[in-house]
């Protein structure tokens, strides 16, 4: 089986289990956040991982950059959703810590990944 190139990047592995704690740390809250809050974080934790990944399918540095772009401010949007969740109880102070700590990894490694593209960017001027 083929490994593509997004598989191999710390990034997106550290996306892809930030992913998989929302879904899990989500299942939880009250039904009626079915379709409001847990859909939207839900959605966010995944646009992070497919945006990582798509952005490696582009062949200019500019378009990855782009990509790389769209996946921090959703990984931004997954925190203001982590402490509106807090807020309202949905979350403990631990599962918080936690999440809010996965968070602060991912955008380090969005940052960095962003940072080499649009480095390469300024080569090629």
């Amino acid at each position: 089986m083929k490994t593509y190139a997004f598989e191999k990047l710390e990034c997106w592995q550290q996306s892809k289990k930030l992913a998989v704690w929302i879904y899990k740390n989500t299942q939880k809250f009250p039904m009626e956040e079915k379709f409001g809050l847990v859909s939207q974080m839900r959605r966010a934790s995944i646009s992070i991982a497919s945006n990582v990944a798509e952005g490696t399918s582009r062949k200019s540095f500019k378009d990855q950059s782009h990509f790389s772009t769209i996946s921090y401010s959703s990984t931004i949007e997954l925190l203001n959703d982590l402490i509106i969740a807090k807020d309202l109880g949905y979350l403990t102070n631990e599962q918080y810590t936690e999440g809010r700590a996965q968070v602060e990894i991912q955008t380090f490694l969005i940052a960095g990944l962003r940072k080499s593209q649009q480095n390469r960017i300024k080569k090629k001027d």
